[in-house]
């Protein structure tokens, strides 16, 4: 049986593929912040704030976002973790209390590298916040079925960057 989902204790999800490319090359991709844009439903493109042209720790970022059910909104996300060719990560809306923080973890497999990229909700409040104060009963079926969105444009985003890399 499932654990019950609770907002609260941070729910998260994952996806992971091996790409026939070096660490370089698959890192190039993932660090561009506008590139997932091309895969995913939800995430419409990036622009880096501040006079940012790269990834680099601190450096901030606009996420422009689409969802049938709540419409069209920006964030600003915080690089939080940068680590050539192993780690990139960033924290969206207040680093000390983040609506998701989300991450792209890269290792050397083989030849190749094995990409995962990881997101967590919370602790701070997000869109879907309101959606489970209105039905608190249903709290663990809307973070399911919002979890299920969230790994589906992981593995589309994972697999577009995947077809990229060994071009």
């Amino acid at each position: 049986m499932d654990t019950e989902l609770r907002y609260a204790d941070g729910p998260s999800t994952e996806a992971t593929v091996v790409i026939a490319a070096t660490p370089a090359r698959v890192w190039a991709l993932v660090t561009d912040i506008d590139l997932p844009a091309r895969f995913s439903e939800e995430f419409q493109g990036g622009t880096w704030l501040d006079g940012a042209t790269v990834a680099a720790p601190g450096a901030r970022f606009e996420g422009r976002n689409r969802h049938a059910a709540i419409g069209e909104w920006t964030t600003t996300s915080t690089v939080v973790a940068c680590e050539s060719e192993r780690t990139f990560g960033w924290a969206v809306g207040d680093t000390a209390e983040p609506s998701a923080q989300w991450r792209f973890t890269l290792a050397p497999e083989g030849d190749g590298t094995r990409l995962t990229q990881w997101m967590r909700m919370g602790p701070g409040r997000s869109g879907i916040n309101p959606a489970i104060d209105a039905m608190p009963d249903k709290e663990h079926r809307i973070l399911q079925r919002r979890l299920a969105e969230h790994h589906a444009n992981m593995e589309r985003t994972l697999a577009g960057i995947k077809a990229l890399a060994e071009t």
